[in-house]
């Protein structure tokens, strides 16, 4: 199976230059947690998340609508590309210890979004399948991987 089966396609996105207050607003109204941060022309550029946005309000101990989203979001993105099998999205989760991919076409745009709740949705829908192309065990290491303490290297 490959991402472009499983992969959110309507991404809402935001530019680093808008406020905090616009991130936590697509947010709520999204039901999701993390934001792509794209350039006009679509490039990704970043991604915030929903710790990112507390984190900065809670340390600079300002309101959401004066922090800038670049002053926040993670620089360096983990990606995949809509051809890449499921199997090498949940590699990169599993490595990098994150529950969301964008995903990006060979240009670098931004045409999708992976989550690990896509990948348990279809593994959960393939249950019944004699050869499921998702399986629950693939799931179950990737969060494993996913939820265990980062290290920080000395």
């Amino acid at each position: 199976m490959k991402v472009e089966q499983l992969m959110t396609r309507n991404v809402a996105t935001c530019s680093p230059e808008q406020p905090m207050s616009e991130a936590a607003r697509l947010m709520w109204e999204r039901d999701c947690g993390c934001v792509p941060v794209v350039e006009p022309g679509g490039r990704l550029v970043g991604i915030i998340t929903d710790r990112d946005i507390c984190m900065s309000a809670y340390t600079k101990a300002l309101p959401l609508h004066q922090i800038a989203i670049r002053e926040a979001m993670a620089l360096r993105v983990h990606c995949c590309r809509t051809g890449d099998p499921i199997e090498k999205a949940e590699k990169i989760m599993k490595e990098e210890q994150v529950r969301r991919l964008p995903v990006t076409n060979v240009d670098g745009l931004l045409v999708g979004i992976l989550s690990l709740n896509d990948i348990a949705r279809e593994a959960d829908r393939e249950q019944t399948n004699r050869l499921p192309e998702v399986g629950l065990n693939g799931v179950a290491l990737t969060l494993s991987a996913v939820c265990q303490p980062h290290v920080n290297p000395s």
